[in-house]
């Protein structure tokens, strides 16, 4: 993956930096949707001569060319992802904070509305649903050991 990524900066004109490869590596290898400081950890993790900063460009970077997206799903700030279209959207429990990707027809139809009804031509779309994992309601905890995120 790290080679996909030097291959598209090159081939859009960008220079194919230690810190980008590094940050791309660690966003394309989480499970989560992680936060500048999360992306920073892991980063350090495998190259400590990667600054803050350098993370911060390099996030900012790949969120301009499409290849980045960062979502608000909380009060904690932006957490960041590999980019997915408009018509996945999340779902986050509350109680365990665990973010699940959806597709349907839902923001399409919020799109088309938009578009037709209001004479507006929407740029993007970030739908995010909160409420309580199923388990939650049932039980009145969510005992899920892994509350990473997960694909429906």
């Amino acid at each position: 993956m790290a080679d996909d990524i030097a291959d598209l900066l090159k081939h859009r004109g960008y220079r194919v930096t230690g810190p980008r490869r590094a940050v791309w590596r660690a966003l394309t290898g989480a499970e989560d949707h992680l936060t500048v400081e999360q992306v920073a950890d892991r980063v350090a993790a495998s190259d400590d001569g990667v600054n803050l900063a350098s993370v911060y460009r390099s996030l900012a970077l790949f969120k301009e060319l499409g290849l980045a997206r960062e979502s608000h799903l909380d009060s904690e700030g932006g957490r960041w992802e590999v980019a997915h279209p408009d018509e996945h959207f999340h779902v986050v429990c509350d109680d365990c904070g665990r973010v699940d990707h959806h597709v349907g027809s839902l923001v399409g139809d919020i799109v088309d509305h938009l578009r037709s009804g209001h004479d507006f031509e929407p740029t993007g779309v970030e739908l995010t649903v909160r409420g309580r994992c199923v388990e939650f309601t049932r039980t009145g905890a969510c005992t899920r050991a892994d509350v990473a995120s997960h694909q429906h």
